[in-house]
C-alpha cells in the first residue's frame, strides 16, 4: 500500500532511467504494471472472490472467478494508472510517491493516460462479454467514481476525502456478488457498508504517519488539518460502525457460527488496537510511540481473515 522512497535526493527532482534517456523494456515492463498499483488491487481481488462463494453457497464456477478477477484487475489498474496521471505533480513532490513511474520518468503522462483508458475499455467490454453487463457497469462505476469524484473532485479540496472516495474500493464487493447471482442482495450492500466503514479507520493511521507529506503538497487529508486525538476518535468510532455491521449477515440468514465468531473475534481485536491508538493519542504521545502503524497492518489482516470467514461459512452450515 505505500511506496517508500529509496534514494536519498530532494523530494520532486525526477530521476533520469539512464543516460540518453534510454529505457530498458524490462524496467518498461515493470513500470507499466507498477501504474496499476498490484498490491492494492490485492485487497480488493480479497473482497470479491469470497463473496462469489457467498453468492454461490458453495463453490462458484471457476471460470467466472478467472474472468471475473481478471476483469477486476484490469479494472482497477485502469483506475490507478489515471490516478497516478492526475496526481503526478505532487506524486513528485512527496517522498512516499517519488518513485512512482510518472515521476522517474520511465513512462510519459500521455503513455499513462492511454494505457488507462485503455484499460477501461478493455475490462468494461470484458466484464459485459464474459461475466455479465450488470457487473460491467459496476466496475465502470468504480473506476469512474475513483477517478473523478475522489481524485479530480474531493482529495485535494476535503478532509473527508478517503471517506467518500472509499466507495470505489467497495464496488468489488458488488461486482463479485452481481458475477454470481446477475442481481443484487442485502449480504452484498452489507458487505459493501463493512468496506465503507472498514476503510477511514484503515487509511488514517497511514494518513497519520505519512501527514507531513500530504501537508507538502497541501492534500488535506484528515491527520494534516486535525490533531492525533481527533483522528484516533474518528477512526473509534468508524471502528465500531464497521464491527457492529459487519454482524449484521448473521440474523439476516446469509452466515452461520463460523463467520459470527470469526467476526467476533477479529472485531475485537481491531477495537481493542484502535482504542489503544486512541489513548495513546489522548496522552499526548507522539513519533514512534504512537505506533499507528499497528492499526494499519491489522486492517489489511482484518479484512483478509473476515472475507476468508465469508468464503469458508456456506461450506459450515
Amino acid at each position: 500500500m505505500c511506496v517508500t522512497a529509496v534514494e536519498s535526493r530532494p523530494a520532486g527532482v525526477a530521476l533520469t532511467p539512464s543516460p540518453g534517456g534510454h529505457r530498458p523494456s524490462g524496467a518498461r515492463i515493470k513500470a507499466f504494471v507498477a501504474l496499476t498499483k498490484p498490491r492494492i488491487i490485492e485487497l480488493l481481488l480479497i473482497t470479491t472472490v469470497p463473496v462469489m462463494f457467498l453468492a454461490a453457497q458453495g463453490v462458484p464456477d471457476l471460470w467466472l472467478v478467472v474472468t471475473t478477477t481478471i476483469g477486476g484487475y484490469l479494472s482497477a489498474g485502469g483506475a490507478n494508472a489515471l490516478n497516478m496521471y492526475i496526481d503526478r505533480d505532487i506524486d513528485a513532490l512527496m517522498d512516499r510517491t517519488s518513485q512512482r513511474p510518472l515521476v522517474t520518468g520511465m513512462v510519459s503522462p500521455r503513455e499513462c493516460l492511454a494505457f488507462g483508458i485503455a484499460l477501461g475499455v478493455i475490462s468494461t467490454v470484458w466484464f459485459g462479454l464474459l461475466v455479465n453487463w450488470l457487473s460491467a457497469a459496476l466496475a465502470l462505476g468504480a473506476l469512474l467514481f475513483y477517478v473523478v469524484v475522489y481524485t479530480m473532485l474531493l482529495k485535494r479540496r476535503t478532509s473527508q476525502n478517503i471517506v467518500w472516495g472509499g466507495i470505489a474500493g467497495c464496488m468489488p464487493v458488488l461486482i463479485g456478488w452481481s458475477a454470481v447471482t446477475n442481481s443484487m442482495s442485502w449480504a452484498a450492500v452489507i458487505l459493501f457498508a463493512v468496506i465503507f466503514f472498514w476503510t477511514p479507520p484503515h487509511y488514517w493511521p497511514l494518513s497519520m504517519k505519512v501527514k507531513d507529506d500530504y501537508a507538502r503538497v497541501g492534500v488535506p487529508m484528515l491527520p494534516v488539518v486535525a490533531s492525533n486525538r481527533v483522528v484516533a476518535r474518528q477512526i473509534v468510532a468508524y471502528s465500531w460502525v464497521m464491527v457492529g455491521v459487519s454482524l449484521l449477515l448473521t440474523p439476516l440468514g446469509y452466515t452461520g457460527w463460523f463467520y459470527t465468531a470469526v467476526a467476533l473475534l477479529a472485531g475485537g481485536f481491531w477495537l481493542w488496537e484502535a482504542h489503544g491508538l486512541q489513548n495513546r493519542a489522548k496522552a499526548g504521545v507522539t513519533g514512534a510511540k504512537l505506533k499507528e502503524m499497528r492499526l494499519f497492518h491489522w486492517s489489511i489482516t482484518y479484512v483478509s481473515i473476515l472475507f476468508v470467514a465469508v468464503a469458508v461459512d456456506p461450506f459450515l452450515r
